[in-house]
């Protein structure tokens, strides 16, 4: 179709105003089903986030994506309606429809999904750990004073953490659950490994003395039991059942998650020992006996997956050692979590280092690209390494 075109009055002023976005299949699809009829406003909404010093990302409600400049070769012109205050425009006396040229780009800007930038939370709420001496009551009145008084420490928000940290709002809530932060009267704490260790093992107790069947567990018969004998306010247990299951708000019941629950018992055990490192059936026997004879047979160094390393007491020793070794100390940037990796072992085994290389890959296919970029396969008569 033909028009009448040229360049804006203001086109000098309005130079660089205009950027153009192109969005990934997904983000499209997220679009056009918005815009369609009754589809979900709150879907399709995009926040750019980033503090002074930080490359902006993309959130959406439940994915990141990192925002990058890309050049063409050619360039685009924005155009648009003649503006009713641009009454110079001649349009002649063709009939032809008036446009005007508003902007010239030669970049645009292009999306790439990539993991949440949880790694800040480490920072920002070092310090504010939320352990067993803590004094707390029912309501959390208790828990407000320690933070205020006792603690004296800032206030770190799940409001706060929204603005800071650049990721979505699904991740965010997820990159909490996991890190095991309570949210205490809109106050972030992470809770102290150790309490966590002795909530887990109450809560065992607790269902076998009271005969409760794990995958429907009254939770205020369970929340009084904890508050009565062994002093956890309710507004930690809560939270922590959360963590290890689903809470059914309609029967008030909880299902436990059996797995996560036991992966939680053998992370205390294996934090406990520090630097030390924890004969493996030393481990295992103690673990089982933390979960009791119910649970034991879940029990599996799988479960701690990019949590430990493994290696022969002595050498030429068939007996081994397990030491505490998280993929939360290593670095975020993947040159230097691959040097790390490196210097703590010159050879790993693929099915090893995979799970350390979980939080900075968005997926398999991402994390392979890494592989072949920072690292070299090589292959011995027994078995195939990364080194």
């Amino acid at each position: 179709m033909d028009h009448n075109l040229r360049f804006s009055v203001s086109s000098f002023t309005e130079q660089g105003s205009y950027k153009l976005m192109e969005l990934p299949p997904e983000l499209c699809k997220v679009m056009e089903e918005s815009l369609s009829e009754g589809g979900d406003s709150n879907s399709s909404s995009f926040y750019i986030k980033g503090q002074p010093g930080e490359d902006a990302v993309l959130c959406t409600q439940d994915k990141t994506y990192t925002i990058r400049s890309v050049s063409l070769s050619n360039s685009i012109l924005v155009v648009t309606s003649p503006p009713d205050s641009d009454i110079s425009f001649d349009g002649g006396d063709n009939g032809l429809p008036n446009i005007v040229i508003r902007d010239q780009l030669s970049q645009i800007l292009e999306l790439t999904q990539t993991v949440p930038k949880l790694h800040k939370l480490n920072t920002l709420l070092k310090g504010k750990e939320y352990g067993e001496d803590e004094e707390d009551n029912e309501d959390g009145m208790n828990v407000e004073l320690a933070i205020d008084h006792s603690q004296n420490m800032e206030h770190f928000t799940y409001t706060d953490a929204r603005a800071m940290i650049q990721a979505s709002e699904t991740e965010l809530k997820s990159g909490l659950r996991q890190r095991r932060i309570l949210q205490i009267n809109e106050t972030l704490r992470p809770i102290s490994s150790i309490y966590l260790t002795k909530i887990i093992q109450y809560i065992l107790n607790t269902l076998a003395a009271l005969m409760l069947n794990h995958e429907s567990v009254p939770v205020e018969k369970l929340c009084t039991t904890l508050a009565d004998e062994h002093d956890v306010p309710r507004i930690v247990s809560v939270q922590v059942m959360g963590w290890f299951g689903d809470i059914n708000e309609i029967d008030g019941k909880w299902k436990m998650d059996v797995n996560s629950v036991v992966k939680e018992a053998g992370l205390g055990i294996l934090k406990d020992a520090k630097d030390r490192s924890y004969d493996k059936d030393h481990l295992i026997s103690t673990w089982k006996d933390l979960v009791g004879d119910k649970f034991n047979s879940s029990v599996s160094l799988d479960l701690l997956a990019g949590n430990y390393l493994i290696a022969p007491a002595a050498p030429y020793s068939d007996h081994q050692v397990v030491k505490y070794f998280p993929i939360s100390s290593l670095p975020i940037d993947p040159a230097q979590r691959f040097s790390d990796l490196f210097l703590t072992r010159s050879k790993w085994k693929n099915e090893d280092i995979v799970p350390f290389l979980s939080d900075i890959a968005v997926n398999s296919k991402e994390r392979d690209k890494l592989l072949l970029k920072y690292a070299r396969a090589t292959t011995d008569a027994e078995e195939s390494d990364n080194s």
